[in-house]
């Protein structure tokens, strides 16, 4: 038997998304920007996914731009708006458990002069709103803030966070990292004071190297990318366009009774929490309830490298990740632990357990046989 429990890293595409991909990869394969019929008819399946993404937002369509996934969303949202508008100050805010795809850019944008704020976050993962509102101020021109954490699955308070920006100053533009949170949560990013929005699609049944971002059409942004003008200019470079067909399809389908979906992930989650609780020498990271994301789970396990437990459950079947899967494949100490407290010694005996909409109870009934089974084994072979 096989589980994969590392939705989080990606996701299987659907069988709908992979048909439709190899259809216009095969029939429709025309460049989107060609003025004959080939290109009309790839260029029909970009104005479709952004009328779709356009919908489900409550956007406008000219307010979708498609990008390669959601590193190059966060890259985009965050040089791009801070480049723009420099003049009106340079002082930016994320906070201390943010992806490598906004704190690398962060980084980035400080070798140019800006300066960062990063908001120190409680024992469960959550942004301390008291330290955001002290933050802002005259000079503030972009606070970033992920909507979900990939590693502990903390959900963020972003509405709040929105009326305490806007209040502190109105023309403080505010980025959510969605890459997580797209899905699984219904987002209507201008009822809840979102101006700029990542998405990706791998995370949700569809295509790698597939995303957007929406950039409210007040916003102040500059092209990262330079080359042919498409998407106005904003990103150029040829639309993928069975990537964004699959995206969109993938999207349809998680956002079709996602409230049903998502109290079943509630209810695998659950399941396995509890599962987990029986174990010795077992911690879980952040909160594990309904005010936590119904996909992710971290789990420390005491005299147990991670690597090891890793490979011991890949040998099962068993499929997970050490950590962020996006920041390297070599596992190394993890911001998001660090800020939330966990004891050094746990640090690097962490595990994340990522759920999908496919996921079965079967699969989480043989991960938890699997680790009652190894981990007294490997416990033993512990160095003293």
């Amino acid at each position: 038997m096989e589980a994969y429990l590392d939705n989080s890293a990606t996701t299987r595409c659907m069988e709908c998304v992979t048909e439709q991909m190899v259809r216009i990869l095969r029939e429709d394969y025309g460049n989107p920007s060609s003025l004959h019929k080939k290109g009309m008819d790839a260029e029909h399946y970009i104005k479709e996914a952004k009328a779709f993404f356009a919908e489900n937002l409550k956007v406008s369509e000219k307010e979708i731009c498609f990008t390669s996934g959601g590193t190059e969303s966060n890259n985009l949202a965050l040089i791009g708006t801070a480049l723009a508008n420099q003049r009106a100050g340079k002082h930016l805010i994320t906070t201390a458990i943010e992806h490598p795809s906004v704190i690398n850019a962060m980084k980035h944008l400080e070798d140019r002069g800006f300066s960062v704020t990063y908001l120190p976050v409680d024992r469960d993962g959550i942004v301390s709103l008291a330290a955001l509102e002290e933050a802002v101020c005259g000079e503030t021109i972009l606070v970033s803030m992920m909507y979900v954490n990939n590693e502990i699955g903390s959900v963020q308070p972003v509405e709040e966070a929105a009326r305490i920006i806007k209040k502190k100053n109105a023309k403080t533009l505010f980025h959510v990292d969605a890459i997580q949170a797209y899905g699984k949560y219904r987002i209507l990013p201008k009822r809840m004071g979102i101006d700029l929005l990542s998405v990706s699609g791998h995370k949700l049944h569809g295509p790698k190297g597939t995303g957007l971002l929406y950039v409210n059409e007040k916003v102040k942004i500059r092209p990262i990318l330079f080359g042919g003008d498409q998407q106005k200019g904003l990103r150029s470079g040829t639309e993928n366009v069975p990537g964004i067909a699959g995206m969109a399809e993938a999207a349809k389908v998680c956002c079709s009774g996602l409230s049903e979906k998502v109290d079943r992930l509630y209810v695998l989650k659950e399941h396995f929490t509890e599962g987990i609780r029986k174990l010795e020498g077992v911690f879980m990271n952040g909160r594990t309830g309904r005010d936590s994301a119904p996909h992710i789970v971290s789990v420390s396990f005491e005299g147990i490298r991670s690597e090891v437990l890793l490979h011991a459950l890949e040998e099962k079947g068993i499929y997970v990740s050490a950590g962020s899967a996006c920041s390297s494949n070599k596992p190394a100490v993890s911001r998001t632990l660090q800020a939330i407290g966990v004891k050094k010694e746990l640090l690097g005996s962490t595990l994340r357990f990522s759920f999908s909409f496919e996921t079965t109870k079967e699969e989480i009934d043989y991960c938890l046989e699997a680790l009652a089974e190894l981990l007294p084994v490997l416990r033993r072979y512990v160095r003293r």
